[in-house]
Order: structure tokens, then sequence, then C-alpha cells
């Protein structure tokens, strides 16, 4: 029988034609050696035997489940159905295709527990790995308490994949934007704009085990950006305002035009509407290069 005591975690799944490894996640959620947290599945509209598998895991009250299904949008809408559905403290994203370690709840937990009155801090953010002592890509810098994850990244040098916490008042203000036709904006554009505002604790320690099937958005990146060039333009807008030497602006400047390439409009609109004019049509051949070879891959 489920615990009915009021949760801290949300625990929030999109997931979408994943029936076939959803039972992992729940596997790997019985086994937690902490269970304050609740498992809230968003199904975006799944064609395969995801609802009638979810009822027979809830069936069994292992741990408090609760369903939503959407007509597809994408994982962004579904995030933001969730954000709105959340009652509880702090948000977990878990993808359909991770697994969580078994002490990672107690883990979030207890950092939390550490920072929770720093009402600058938004949340937490630990690691990906391949295994619980293996993380996809470093570990956080020894010394660093807290950080945005802009500066996670281009300050600190962290290379890899995060799983982030969120308190969940914090993500009702800060929901993400999907232009109408497209399904998909990086999970960054959310954590930049919280960024402007907070810091995160940072908790050095594999979390989330990551498994990048073939259907997911990271081993189909290129076709997710042309399908979504509106989305990318907006992040990639980000990244150059972001942005404090040449080098980034100039890389960031070569993306945003590719997704220009993609998009109803030209490079020459994406360079006149550019942060840094400039800098953006330096980065225009270069761009034009990208968008017909690596980003028809």
């Amino acid at each position: 029988m489920t615990d009915d005591t009021p949760k801290t975690l949300c625990v929030f799944t999109p997931t979408f034609n994943r029936a076939y490894c959803l039972e992992d996640l729940y596997r790997s959620l019985i086994a937690q050696t902490l269970q304050d947290f609740y498992w809230l599945i968003v199904d975006d509209g799944s064609t395969d035997e995801t609802r009638a598998l979810v009822e027979e895991l809830a069936s069994r009250g292992e741990i408090p489940i609760s369903y939503l299904c959407q007509q597809n949008g994408g994982k962004q809408r579904a995030w933001n159905t969730a954000v709105q559905a959340c009652n509880q403290e702090l948000f977990f994203c878990v993808d359909s295709d991770d697994t969580l370690v078994p002490d990672a709840v107690e883990a979030i937990l207890a950092r939390w527990e550490e920072v929770r009155n720093e009402e600058d801090i938004a949340g937490i953010v630990g690691l990906d790995g391949t295994t619980p002592r293996k993380p996809l890509g470093t570990w956080m810098p020894e010394a660093l308490r807290r950080t945005t994850i802009w500066n996670l990244y281009y300050k600190a040098g962290h290379k890899g994949d995060v799983s982030v916490v969120y308190r969940t008042d914090v993500l009702r203000r800060h929901p993400f934007v999907v232009t109408e036709g497209e399904k998909f904006i990086a999970e960054t554009y959310v954590y930049f704009l919280i960024d402007d505002e907070y810091e995160l604790a940072v908790l050095n320690k594999v979390l989330i085990l990551a498994d990048y099937r073939d259907d997911g958005y990271t081993s189909n990146a290129r076709r997710v950006t042309r399908e979504n060039p509106q989305g990318y333009i907006r992040l990639k807008r980000m990244h150059i305002e972001r942005a404090d030497t040449f080098l980034l602006k100039f890389k960031a400047s070569m993306l945003y035009l590719v997704g220009y390439h993609f998009s109803k409009e030209t490079m020459l609109d994406g360079i006149r509407k550019a942060p840094n004019p400039a800098i953006a049509a330096l980065a225009a051949p270069f761009a034009w290069v990208l968008a017909l070879t690596e980003f028809q891959k």
C-alpha cells in the first residue's frame, strides 16, 4: 500500500510511445531508499499500450502515481501541464528512458534541507551518468557549492548532461514558450530564464542513469532542429545575449542563423534581427555550410 503522507518531490516523466521501457524507470522508483515523492506521468498522446501499463503499475500500490494524457504537443508542453498539476515543493524531470540511482531522492532531499531557506536558490543541480560512479562527462568542480546553469558550463567548464530539480513555484513563473506548429525547445530555455534570478545548489552526485534511445531527442538532434527552427532560434538568441566573449557570441550566432535557414525567413532576416548583426554577418557563411552539411544528418 502506498503512503498517503504529503510528498516533497514530484518526479515528472513526459512520455510518448514508451511503454516498452517505462517499467524500467518504475523499478528504479520503487527501489528508492527514501519514498518522499510521487510519480507524475504526462502522456503526450501515445498510441501504444502506455495507458494500460501505467494503470497496471498504479494498481500495485507500491508508489503513488498520477497519470495525465494530452494531445501530442511535445515534451515542453507536457512539462507545462505537469508544473501546473504539481502540488509538491520540488519538481524533478526524469525522462521515460532514464532510471534513478537507488538513493537519488534521499540525496536530493538531504541537499535541499541544507539550502531550503536560501531565497536565491531555485533548486539543485546533480549529474546524469552511465553508472552511479561514471557521469556523462565531468564531475562537478570540487569547490563549487552553487551555480547557474550558464556559469556551470561556460565559466566552470563542466561537460556532460545534468539532472536539475527546481522549486515548483519558480517553474510556474517560467513556463516554456513553444511556437505554434512546433513541438520542441531545449530545456535550457527555462534554465537560462531562471538563471537570471536564482542560483542552484550543487550536488556532485550521479542521480539519473541515462539511456539515449534511437527514438529520443538526443539521437535525433539535427532533425529536431530542422522541424523546430523557431524554438532553436529563440534558444540560440539567448546564448548570444548571455555570451561574454567574441568566440561564444560567434558560435551562438552561427547556430542562430542555422535556425533561420530552416525557418520561413532567411539568414538575411536573421542577421538584421540578431543581437549583434556585425558578428552574425561574419558567422553567416559558416552557418550556411553547417545547415547544408551537419544539420542534414
